[in-house]
């Protein structure tokens, strides 16, 4: 019986491939139905690609001898990044309309695995806060989360495989736990982000997104080189909870979970510490602001001049805020970040890892926006790869995700101990949450 990609882990698919049990135009058409089947309800896409077209390059390469363990996964890409044949909207209309003749990097590292693109996924504008048109795969009435809005939904409904995502404060992190997806952000700098339209070059990062964390570490794994490279046993990490230092309200839900996950490893007799560093996180989280608004008036804002009134009021007020932070207030959040490094690399050994809250709670209504990125911004301003963990729920249906945070090039440490969370997770009794929409209309998947 020929399994689909709804049931079949990437590298078991893989195989099948290979075996010859199934095709990749079989596996990449059937995606393609249930991007069809379920459009209307997620507004996920921008705008497809000729499937005809794709599997053609695809079967080139492979005929060419390419070597593609990613053969036949359906890609979906965030539309602020390039794909040839395509134009790269950025969610507004201000963006050059003009067709794309080469990949973004990202996409032809992708294509040469063997990946098939299946169109430009939702994004808010510019990566930024004014909503796009998505909608959440557990309920028409929530938001999937921003930037990555669209790359989320359609992982989270399961009707692509795996998607492209970028984030510069929380814009892959929120969406993946809102969306009940995997997702990894990769460790600032550490890939080419040429084809990428971001705000902010210090902050910008590329993310990935997946149904779980098997097959995100496969796909990070190939995607990155590091296929045969080892990673910490989790038995021999040292475990930090951190509880949000404050920045938002937690929702009960969330606070749940977190004591849940500490007692997973208190019933195995591996012991966690608390994270404390509020000091430092507040300081991080304003800095952040600062440094984004700055970088992004003078790079968005200057390409933009003469545009700016067709911007959202969002992002408008933050290009605002840009033009007003001097030189010296950027010189110096710049200098409190490189400190607070190297604090935390007295703290944090390459054996330790933070487990924190990767949203709120469930996703907000569609109606109060995609949700606030306050909990991502002291990492991502630390350029740390951070690995957001599906799997758990509220007593409403909803998506709950937990972000493991490492230092630097520490991806496939996480992922390890993501691999064996995720299914822990999926044990859990689900988590009252005190939000009760009147009417949640779910979608199962």
């Amino acid at each position: 019986m020929i399994t689909t990609f709804r049931s079949n882990s990437i590298s078991d698919a893989a195989k099948e491939i290979g075996a010859g049990e199934v095709s990749v135009d079989e596996l990449v058409q059937k995606s393609r139905r249930e991007i069809d089947r379920y459009e209307a309800r997620l507004k996920a896409w921008v705008e497809l690609t000729d499937l005809s077209t794709e599997l053609a390059s695809s079967s080139a390469r492979a005929t060419n001898g390419a070597d593609q363990p990613l053969r036949g996964v359906s890609l979906g890409v965030k539309d602020i990044i390039d794909v040839r044949g395509l134009p790269t909207r950025c969610g507004s209309e201000t963006a050059d309309p003009s067709i794309r003749e080469n990949d973004a990097d990202c996409v032809k590292r992708l294509r040469d695995l063997g990946a098939v693109v299946q169109g430009k996924t939702v994004t808010t504008e510019y990566g930024y806060f004014a909503p796009g048109s998505s909608t959440n795969p557990f309920s028409v009435e929530h938001t999937p989360g921003g930037s990555s809005s669209g790359s989320a939904a359609a992982v989270g409904a399961g009707t692509i495989q795996c998607a492209l995502g970028t984030q510069t404060a929380g814009s892959l992190t929120r969406p993946a736990s809102f969306s009940g997806a995997a997702g990894l952000v990769m460790t600032q700098g550490s890939t080419s982000l040429k084809g990428v339209h971001g705000m902010s070059g210090s902050l910008d990062s590329l993310g990935i997104m997946t149904r779980n964390v098997e097959d995100l570490d496969y796909v990070y794994r190939h995607f990155s080189g590091r296929a045969g490279e080892q990673s910490v046993d989790p038995e021999n990490l040292s475990i930090f909870i951190w509880d949000g230092s404050g920045l938002l309200n937690l929702d009960p839900a969330m606070s749940d979970l977190l004591r849940a996950v500490k007692k997973i490893f208190t019933d195995r007799e591996i012991r966690t510490h608390r994270f404390i560093w509020d000091d430092h996180i507040a300081s991080l989280v304003d800095d952040h602001k600062t440094i984004m608004s700055y970088e992004a008036a003078r790079s968005l804002g200057a390409m933009l001049k003469d545009k700016r009134k067709q911007l959202s009021p969002q992002l408008q007020r933050l290009l605002t805020e840009g033009d007003a932070a001097t030189d010296q207030m950027y010189s110096e959040a710049v200098f409190r970040r490189d400190a607070s490094y190297q604090v935390f690399l007295k703290i944090m050994s390459r054996d330790s890892v933070i487990i924190g809250p990767a949203a709120h709670g469930q996703a907000l209504r569609l109606e109060e926006g995609t949700g606030s990125p306050e909990l991502s911004r002291p990492w991502q301003l630390l350029g740390l790869p951070v690995v957001t963990v599906p799997g758990a729920s509220t007593s409403t249906g909803m998506p709950l995700g937990i972000q493991l945070i490492g230092n630097k090039h520490n991806e496939l440490t996480l992922l390890r101990l993501g691999k064996v969370l995720e299914p822990l997770l999926r044990e859990l009794p689900s988590f009252s949450n005190t939000q009760t929409p009147s009417t949640l209309k779910e979608m199962k998947w």
